[in-house]
């Protein structure tokens, strides 16, 4: 059975960072493609950065040259590097794996993260 947990959310003042870990089991981490998304109040769900089995990197425009995301494979680890947080960065931030071959997709129970401003 595949489970993501993340950890690392918190309350901040704008322009403090934050790193969140995702650590993923029961799935072969390296074969998935990663991603963070985010969930403010009953709105759809944001994808935030991806980060794909060959390492490739995208970001939603709002997030773009503020957030890095990264992997370590012998880890079965993502991770979000959140700098410069802005109070519009609140909310739900839930890990997202997808699996290449199977195209089925997992998600974690999410981490909160605020940013006061």
């Amino acid at each position: 059975q595949v489970q993501l947990v993340e950890s690392g959310g918190g309350l901040v003042q704008a322009g403090e960072s934050l790193r969140l870990s995702c650590v993923a089991s029961g799935t072969i981490f390296s074969i998935n493609d990663m991603s963070w998304y985010r969930q403010v109040g009953g709105k759809e769900r944001e994808l935030v950065a991806t980060i794909t089995h060959t390492h490739t990197t995208t970001y939603s425009a709002s997030v773009k040259d503020r957030f890095a995301i990264s992997r370590d494979n012998a880890k079965n680890t993502v991770f979000l590097q959140m700098n410069s947080l802005k109070p519009e960065d609140t909310g739900v931030y839930y890990c997202n794996a997808l699996d290449v071959l199977t195209k089925e997709n997992f998600w974690g129970r999410g981490t909160q993260v605020t940013v006061s401003s």
